[in-house]
């Protein structure tokens, strides 16, 4: 199979290039991974030539920098140095934020480790123990339950709309199983078990797991799956993706996208500058803080690799932290308590 990657492969090194097949074919990485590691490498690889030979970092002449030619003793001849030196002038000229520094450090790492442990084309990976940005903690965006029935009821009462009924069980999917747009649109009719109890997502890396179906989510299947089945889909569909668009196929993530947008200013959202990923963190932190889920469960639920990920919907909301004060045995004593004297002290 021949990979689609946002920079072609004879535009890079010998080395890349073998560092990407190892990632596609031997790891299982999406394309879009790949590209993201690709894109990475080319700027840095274009940043220590242009360093070495200096060539101005913010002019056109460093657009046009070629790679290929760079062997593994130019690879094998840089510097813990000079990728700290990268990585500030990523945050300086080219204005990255946390994730994006922290991505291309995560690529320029996977590099040398396949060089290093992998293949053993080098001796030494001069990323190892280079720490990653600090990131700057921020809690996650999410709707709240009064919210979230808000956008499913506007999404019921939409008279207009073809496809009300689809676009119902979307939304209903992501509130009550907190899965990735790129999850739901790669679904297949024949990933929901025959009782209707779960379904199976294709999560990152290709690693599938099994989500179960509450009530909600099996009353708006249930609803859905006559018009998905009806006859005119079937002779004018040959997909078997359970969500189709308008024109027979498979549902596009744009499209998604842009019905949860629609929906979302249509209940008065709009201006909470929310997006269908939130959807996901809504359905993680209700569940984490009204539903009494355990953090290990929900890590599972959401298809995480490691637990740190899941934390982060750990946190408390303000109108539980002001009641969690509230219930502390001492918030009724002050000052001037009941059954308090106040006494005054000469001194």
């Amino acid at each position: 199979m021949k990979h689609q990657y946002a920079i072609p492969l004879h535009e890079l090194p010998v080395a890349v290039q073998e560092f990407a097949a190892y990632k596609s074919g031997i790891q299982n990485c999406s394309e879009k991974t790949v590209s993201e590691y690709l894109l990475d490498l080319r700027t840095f690889f274009r940043y220590i030539v242009a360093c070495r030979e200096g060539i101005d970092l913010e002019s056109e002449e460093f657009l046009t920098i070629d790679i290929r030619a760079l062997d593994l003793e130019f690879i094998g001849s840089i510097r813990t140095t000079e990728i700290y030196a990268f990585l500030q002038y990523t945050g300086t000229v080219r204005k990255n934020l946390w994730a994006a520094k922290a991505r291309k450090l995560v690529s320029i790492r996977m590099l040398y480790r396949y060089l290093v442990t992998k293949t053993k084309q080098l001796r030494a990976n001069p990323a190892a123990d280079i720490e990653a940005p600090k990131k700057k903690q921020t809690l996650p965006k999410f709707l709240s339950l009064e919210e979230s029935i808000l956008l499913l009821d506007t999404i019921k009462n939409d008279k207009r709309s073809r496809t009300v009924v689809r676009d119902y069980a979307i939304v209903t999917l992501f509130l009550n199983c907190g899965m990735r747009v790129s999850e739901l649109c790669g679904i297949n009719l024949t990933d929901i078990n025959r009782e209707m109890q779960s379904l199976r997502v294709t999560g990152k890396g290709a690693k599938e797991r099994i989500i179960y179906l509450n009530d909600a989510c099996q009353t708006a299947l249930s609803e859905y799956l006559p018009i998905r089945l009806a006859e005119k889909n079937g002779k004018t569909s040959k997909e078997k993706a359970l969500f189709l668009s308008g024109q027979n196929n498979r549902i596009s993530v744009k499209t998604v996208q842009w019905m949860v947008y629609k929906y979302l200013d249509l209940a008065g959202l709009g201006e909470r500058r929310l997006s269908v990923h939130k959807l996901r963190h809504t359905a993680a932190t209700l569940m984490y803080q009204t539903g009494e889920v355990d953090v290990r469960v929900l890590k599972d639920i959401l298809g995480h690799e490691q637990l740190n990920t899941t934390q982060i919907y750990t946190h408390v909301s303000s109108a539980n932290m002001q009641a969690a004060m509230s219930h502390n045995p001492l918030s009724g004593i002050t000052r001037k308590s009941k059954n308090t004297k106040e006494t005054e002290h000469d001194d």
